[in-house]
């Protein structure tokens, strides 16, 4: 048996969010803890000076999981004004490798707003970019869909 919609499930939104400081990265790398993506979806367009990721995200900001379990949706992590990325764990001959981003980081030069874009991996892997100016996206692309373990990734804390 299901349950008829109700008028407060209706502010449910894909998320499209921006982040020029520390601040707004500090919430984006909130929303995508515990995404997974493989390696092949993950991109630098170099003559765009643009970095992109399309990842599974697990949807912490749903507050309807009780209702209809855990979701993962799929959302494009974009960043801007990249000069050159680097990366430390990460095998781009192994398209199949699965990359697990924990957090965001900028860390600023010396000569703002210029800086480096750090995105820490799960199992000791990381993707830098350095960035001429912090300027990142995070959308999603396509509908909700029920998490593959059917809950909420669990961290024993």
């Amino acid at each position: 048996m299901t349950e008829d919609a109700r008028f407060e499930d209706g502010g449910e939104a894909p998320l499209n969010l921006g982040a020029l400081t520390q601040e707004d990265l500090q919430v984006l790398s909130a929303l995508i803890q515990d995404a997974v993506l493989p390696v092949s979806e993950m991109r630098w367009f170099r003559d765009e000076r643009r970095f992109a990721m399309l990842l599974n995200r697990f949807r912490w900001e749903d507050t309807a999981q009780d209702r209809h379990g855990a979701e993962r949706v799929r959302s494009l992590l974009v960043f801007e004004n990249v000069m050159a990325v680097t990366s430390q764990g990460v095998t781009r001959e192994d398209p199949e490798m699965i990359l697990s981003p924990l957090t965001l980081t900028f860390l600023p030069d010396a000569e703002p707003p210029s800086g480096l874009v750090e995105i820490t991996l799960a199992g000791d892997g990381a993707i830098r970019l350095k960035v001429e100016a912090l300027e990142a996206v995070l959308k999603d692309v396509t509908r909700p869909y029920r998490a593959p373990s059917g809950r909420a990734p669990d961290h024993g804390e």
